[in-house]
């Protein structure tokens, strides 16, 4: 532990070889020209005199170096998370040092060092953002800082702030957001306010009339027995079941923007589901791939939204084909209500749709079903470019083959009494809550 602590963390800086290459040099001109060596010989001494005084200040003065990592225990996906480590220094002089923080190694990142100075008795704070594109447990390492005196000949290595784990969710971050929908009717950038049709069939309160309210709502008995105008009102219908089934198979692998459309898909689930608990109905949650792998019931209890987070930020995408014939049997026997169910999935051609689309009728039979899938940004480019070859022509014929295997299965969808939005991921989260909102106007949930 001695040599580790002495010996081990005694690191040699860049000016320290320089000036002791520049020794050499003269050494060499000193074979040549004599009187240089003694020059040389006072000039090597000095430098390796001065190399012994940092060690000593260094590895034995009274002081240390302190650092704590502060950040949030977790990360939300797809957006910039802060980080700030703060450097102590009670060492009786000023610290000139490099700062390296031992990442997770999902963020690919080799050459993250800060270069800092902490004066005698005071701190610094470094503070810099992560953006990570994967979901799971992120292990921090050490921070280590490698220290040197104003001399700044020789360093000491300090590992310091303790390894720790932060957990990436889905993008909690956006959740705030999208709350003003489920207690406002504020349109907000990129949301469209949905006309209400009328009133919700669930009674809420009588109060007293105030210039404004709707003349149809009085009510005539209440009125009689007080001496001002009552009115009644109404909210949405509540209670309601809101199912989220996300499919986890290889169609939802494709990447856009550095996540996945799974990854899309998950954070568009959580922030509708956030919202669906706001405006009083239960929310519930399927994942499954070629199996059935997590279920949460639909309820509306205090941490339902924090039973979803902790299930979805643990979902990866499975390379198997998806089994639809098991999701319509969990369907109809865990939910017997009828519901709300919202699959996000990829359909790419018309005959994926094709081998799948007995089971979503089956499911249709009982409940209202959306099915949540993907244009292909990259083919809408195409489409809109004029080739002037033969090779571009080919292309664009392909691609609008895609496009129009697109609308084909929005219209058998339809057809068979499903509804569907097709949407790019980056407008996911808003259409889906647009549609979960027109339909609680429209009273369908």
């Amino acid at each position: 532990m001695a040599n580790k602590r002495y010996i081990g963390d005694l690191f040699l800086s860049r000016r320290w070889f320089l000036l002791l290459g520049g020794c050499v040099v003269l050494f060499y001109v000193a074979f040549f020209v004599k009187f240089l060596f003694l020059p040389a010989v006072a000039i090597t001494g000095f430098i390796l005199l001065l190399s012994l005084l940092e060690y000593i200040l260094l590895f034995f003065a009274r002081g240390e170096l302190r650092a704590t990592r502060a950040m949030s225990p977790r990360f939300s996906i797809g957006d910039e998370n802060g980080v700030t480590v703060t450097i102590t220094n009670s060492f009786p002089f000023k610290i000139s040092a490099v700062l390296i923080d031992e990442l997770p190694f999902q963020f690919q990142e080799r050459n993250f060092n800060k270069s800092i100075t902490v004066g005698y008795k005071s701190e610094t704070r470094i503070a810099y953002t992560l953006k990570p594109v994967s979901r799971g447990e992120f292990a921090f390492g050490y921070v280590i800082v490698f220290a040197s005196s104003p001399i700044g000949l020789i360093r000491r290595r300090f590992k310091i702030a303790e390894p720790t784990v932060a957990k990436v969710y889905p993008a909690y971050q956006q959740l705030r957001k999208y709350q003003l929908l489920a207690i406002s009717d504020i349109t907000l950038t990129g949301v469209k306010k949905v006309r209400r049709l009328g009133h919700s069939l669930e009674f809420e309160k009588i109060k007293d009339y105030v210039q404004g309210d709707d003349v149809r709502t009085i009510n005539w008995k209440a009125t009689a027995r007080s001496s001002n105008l009552m009115v009644n009102t109404y909210t949405d219908a509540r209670q309601q079941q809101i199912y989220c089934l996300v499919d986890k198979g290889r169609n939802m692998k494709m990447p856009f923007e550095g996540l996945t459309l799974l990854d899309h898909s998950i954070n568009a689930c959580l922030a509708l589901l956030n919202v669906a608990l706001m405006k009083q109905d239960k929310a519930g949650l399927i994942t499954f791939a070629e199996k059935i792998n997590d279920i949460v019931a639909a309820d509306r209890r205090n941490d339902q939204l924090h039973r979803i987070i902790e299930t979805l930020y643990k979902q990866h995408t499975q390379f198997k084909e998806s089994d639809y014939e098991a999701v319509w049997t969990v369907v109809h026997r865990r939910i017997t209500q009828r519901s709300l169910l919202l699959l996000f999935t990829n359909f790419e051609t018309y005959s994926s749709l094709e081998r799948q689309l007995p089971f979503l009728k089956k499911i249709a039979q009982r409940h209202l079903v959306c099915v949540i899938f993907f244009q292909n940004t990259l083919l809408k480019e195409i489409h809109e470019t004029n080739p002037d070859n033969i090779e571009g022509i080919y292309i664009k014929t392909i691609a609008d083959q895609f496009d129009l295997e697109k609308r084909l299965i929005v219209k058998e969808l339809r057809r068979h009494g499903v509804l569907s939005i097709l949407t790019t991921p980056q407008n996911l989260t808003v259409d889906v809550i647009n549609k979960y909102l027109e339909l609680k106007a429209r009273q369908m949930v």
